[in-house]
């Protein structure tokens, strides 16, 4: 499916498409009662209490003033409603102010100021530099000569580098004056969620050009919320706008989490209405045999000799409404006023206060921290969250020749240092790629200096250390791309670029040596996906134990390659590409299919090697969360021996002979069976004795192991306390969490990166951590921290104190409730079980709305809890009371003590009659 936009015609395009009006409102004036009344009664105990308050409209029926149940019934679900309607009033002031922003548009040939939400689908809008971009627009012009412009796009992905977008080769040479009397047409997909991906094409009417289509890819775009920098002035062609942005497609308030204790809460209350019913039947049957036996010998008991066939029901709803007192109507205020309140505590704690960063824990979503207290499994990224994401160049291979290894530090190793001086024609093309092959952008100080803003840490690294090995990367302006080496200045056009994905693991680019005019494909990316390219002849066994050495070390490696084209091959390879490139249906497959094509007989040059270090404490924060029974699974996309030399380091399994590793490893299915059933075996043997054993898959074997043995697999996930998952995919973490969900665990995943959002948004509790690849993780997380080492506080203190504190309280209400209660139904077999109430409705209905103040605030303010006490016996209070606070073996127990005080009190009430007798 497709949409046509075209460009600067309103008369074309209006009511098309929806204006540029954001609206986040969850509710409107209108339906703001009926859908607020329609959430709050879809909970089973709200249904409960609304059912009693209509029965006690009865007059016939009622023992009591309806007011006790009305009143706190109206109370609390206004309270709730008002919370509702302050939250959704506070976003809609969010969207005015975004909504009445004014922008420059284009109208009838002259630039005019109007408010972002007056923008439709088919204007030209104009941004000046650090203007916020109000919708998503397809760029066609800028105030730099190649079409360049930097935008900051923090608020839509994390990212805080500046990313480099260019105009449509369509709109090249197209003056500031032509562009406000551009006319065209774009073609573009219907809107999506996609950040990542603009599968259009654009064709302009003339006589700016001939009808020439024209691909556009997400590098051609500025999406709603990014900020224009370092660009005196862009513009670009509105083709999403209001909520059909790719930002308005991921809006939306997500869907809140039931907690453990919720859903006890909410077992307890149908079987405490399962008893009630039963009390209610034995108590009417009673109370009718009563009436008709001895009330009627009763002189001062008048009941009519003809009654209505629908009497024998009144006693026994009367029984209803006074025992209706069973189930708290308060609970749920209650609880949700405390549980805001440990959110509170958690972005109060200095403690998990990151001075390098700068930033507090925050608490996003307020109503889950007594789960914290219940984690079983943590499912932990690798890169960023367990160690630093800050790159160092460590070591290298160059044709077969280690450097780094004696000292440590390529950058200082006399043999590279002396090869570069010699202009050694294989380290110059390696370190050309280095300073090439990326997507960094350098920017220049006001004194000179070039400073690089990058995606990846990687690159970072890596033109870094080429640029401490005399080839520095000085320039990139639109295509054109300059290196100075030694007193040399090189420049290169950048003909085409083949942008890395998860699929292909590998990035290339096609330049233009603009010296010799030779045409050379330059390639980095995973060894798995490099080396199996390489040519005929070419030996690489030793790039392969280069690969195998630095991942022993821990290091992180890429691989080098290179390659030399002739004319006639690349302009009959780039009309494929631009083929493929401007399809709009299976475009990335198809762009996939035509690399390949390219990316093969290369000349292997060598391999990297970079030093990821680990965070500060995260060795003791996993040590102690292990010994309170809790299992590590890390999922990674990075190597093997890299993934378990960081596992070793961070105490994630021990080493030989108190722990073992076993391998799930195979090409074909058959292999991986076997190697499944072989571990699931030694797993099954081991598991009584007192060794640590952990399962080791890579992404192959699991996609094989999830999609045919997906039985045996979860049989091991149960067996196992700790896995290491390598080059997995975010969809498959996210796969390995439902997993494990499905097993009935309580799963809390933690990571950093984009790739990580899908895995933290499945668990039942999310972490994002505040790192150095931005802000998505943290945003999309239930919880956000500044370092893994907060971790360890943010389960065992809070999450322990929370866990106990909700369990005191909904075991305190529900036996208030049942003393309360029986003390009713004891008095019944007094009072001739008639059906009188004991209590006056003045103080039924304070009991009903504040009986809870005080455990609330005996809740808040606990002094048997002690924080040197909760985590000096984490290893043995955490695990034995996970899950057992709040069951119904607690219901038992409340129900004992509720008729042990009411015979208590029964006793005393005959010892009492007797003395006054």
């Amino acid at each position: 499916m497709r949409r046509c936009i075209y460009i600067n015609d309103s008369d074309l395009t209006l009511d098309l498409y929806c204006d540029n009006r954001i609206s986040n409102r969850k509710y409107t004036l209108l339906n703001f009662l009926p859908k607020n009344l329609w959430e709050q009664f879809s909970r089973f105990m709200n249904k409960y209490f609304l059912l009693i308050a209509c029965l006690q409209l009865w007059p016939l029926i009622t023992p009591v003033n309806p007011a006790s149940t009305w009143g706190p019934l109206i109370f609390i679900f206004a309270v709730s409603a008002t919370k509702e309607a302050w939250d959704d009033y506070n976003r809609y002031l969010s969207d005015k102010q975004a909504n009445e922003k004014e922008v420059w548009v284009v109208k009838q040939g002259t630039r005019t100021r109007v408010q972002a939400q007056n923008i439709r689908v088919g204007n030209i809008v104009w941004l000046r530099e650090n203007d916020e971009v109000p919708c998503d627009l397809v760029l066609i012009g800028t105030s730099d000569p190649q079409g360049v412009c930097f935008v900051e796009t923090a608020a839509l992905d994390g990212e805080t580098d500046l990313k480099t977008r260019v105009i449509p080769s369509a709109c090249a040479g197209i003056t500031s004056e032509l562009l406000h009397r551009i006319k065209g047409v774009i073609e573009c997909p219907y809107p999506d969620k996609d950040i990542r991906r603009f599968d259009a094409n654009i064709r302009l009417f003339p006589p700016f050009i001939e009808n020439d289509l024209c691909p556009l890819t997400i590098n051609n775009t500025l999406l709603q919320s990014c900020y224009l920098r370092n660009t005196e002035w862009a513009c670009g062609v509105a083709v999403y706008t209001g909520n059909e942005t790719k930002l308005g497609m991921s809006r939306g308030i997500p869907e809140p989490k039931l907690t453990a204790v919720d859903a006890m809460i909410d077992k307890l209350t149908g079987a405490i209405f399962l008893f009630q019913l039963v009390v209610v039947i034995v108590l009417g049957i009673a109370g009718n045999v009563w009436k008709d036996t001895e009330a009627r010998k009763k002189w001062y008991v008048q009941y009519p000799n003809e009654s209505p066939w629908y009497e024998f029901v009144v006693i026994p709803l009367r029984f209803e409404l006074l025992c209706s007192i069973m189930i708290p109507i308060s609970i749920k205020v209650s609880l949700d006023l405390v549980k805001s309140l440990y959110a509170k505590f958690i972005d109060w704690d200095e403690e998990m206060y990151d001075p390098d960063s700068g930033t507090h824990a925050h608490a996003t979503n307020t109503g889950i921290s007594e789960d914290l207290g219940q984690v079983e499994y943590i499912l932990t990224d690798k890169t960023g969250t367990l160690t630093e994401n800050k790159m160092i160049f460590r070591r290298c291979c160059i044709n077969g020749v280690y450097y780094g290894n004696e000292t440590g530090d390529a950058l200082k190793d006399v043999e590279l240092l002396r090869a570069v001086g010699c202009n050694c024609p294989e380290v110059i093309k390696f370190l050309t790629i280095m300073a090439v092959c990326n997507t960094v952008v350098p920017l220049k100080s006001k004194n000179g200096e070039v400073c690089y803003k990058a995606q990846s840490q990687d690159e970072e690294a890596l033109v870094l250390a080429a640029g401490r090995l005399h080839m520095v990367l000085v320039d990139k302006t639109g295509n054109m791309l300059q290196v100075k080496f030694n007193a040399l200045t090189l420049q290169y056009e950048i003909l085409d670029t083949l942008e890395f994905t998860s699929d292909r693991k590998r990035m290339s680019v096609v330049v233009k040596d603009c010296q010799s005019g030779k045409i050379i494909l330059l390639l980095k990316g995973a060894d798995e996906a490099i080396l199996p390219c390489a040519c005929s002849g070419q030996q690489i066994r030793t790039f392969v134990e280069a690969v195998e050495q630095y991942s022993q070390l821990g290091l992180r490696t890429l691989c080098l390659a290179w390659r030399e084209l002739t004319q006639d091959e690349y302009h009959e390879w780039s009309l494929l590409f631009k083929e493929a490139s401007g399809t709009l249906v299976d475009r990335e497959w198809k762009i996939a299919e035509v690399c390949q094509r390219l990316e093969r007989d290369l000349e292997i040059l060598g391999i990297t090697a970079i030093e990821d270090r680990l965070q500060d404490g995260v060795p003791e924060t996993i040590d102690i969360l292990r010994r309170a029974g809790i299992n590590f699974w890390m999922l990674t996309g990075d190597k093997q021996n890299t993934a378990i030399q960081i596992a070793l380091s961070c105490n994630f399994i021990s080493p030989e002979p108190k722990g073992q590793l076993l391998l799930i490893h195979g090409k074909t299915e058959e292999e991986v069976s076997r190697s499944l059933e072989r571990v699931l075996l030694t797993m099954r043997i081991t598991t009584s004795e007192p060794k640590d054993v952990a399962f080791v898959v890579d992404g192959w074997a699991l996609e094989m192991t999830l999609k045919h043995h997906r039985e045996a697999f979860t049989q091991l996930a149960l067996l196992s306390r700790t896995a290491i998952c390598c080059r997995v995919t975010p969809s498959q973490k996210a796969q390995l969490v439902e997993l494990l969900k499905r097993c009935d665990y309580r799963t809390l995943a933690i990571g950093d990166g984009g790739n990580d959002v899908r895995m933290i948004q499945m668990a039942d509790i999310g972490v994002g951590i505040s790192g150095r690849e931005g802000q998505q993780a943290a945003r999309a997380a239930d919880y956000s921290i500044g370092k893994f080492r907060f971790l360890k506080r943010l389960i065992l203190v809070h999450g322990r104190y929370s866990y106990n504190r909700t369990a005191f309280l909904s075991q305190y209400s529900f036996y208030k409730s049942l003393l309360v209660c029986f003390i009713q139904i004891f008095f019944s077999f007094i009072s001739g079980v008639s059906g009188t109430s004991l209590f006056n409705s003045v103080s039924l209905m304070a009991y009903n709305v504040f009986y809870t103040s005080i455990p609330v605030l005996m809740n808040v303010l606990d002094k048997d809890l002690h924080e040197k006490t909760v985590m000096q016996h984490a290893q043995i209070l955490y695990y034995c009371q996970a899950g057992r606070l709040l069951n119904p073996s607690t219901f038992a127990g409340w129900f004992g003590r509720s008729l042990f005080h009411i015979s208590t009190l029964s006793k005393r009430a005959k010892k009492a009659k007797k003395e006054h007798s």
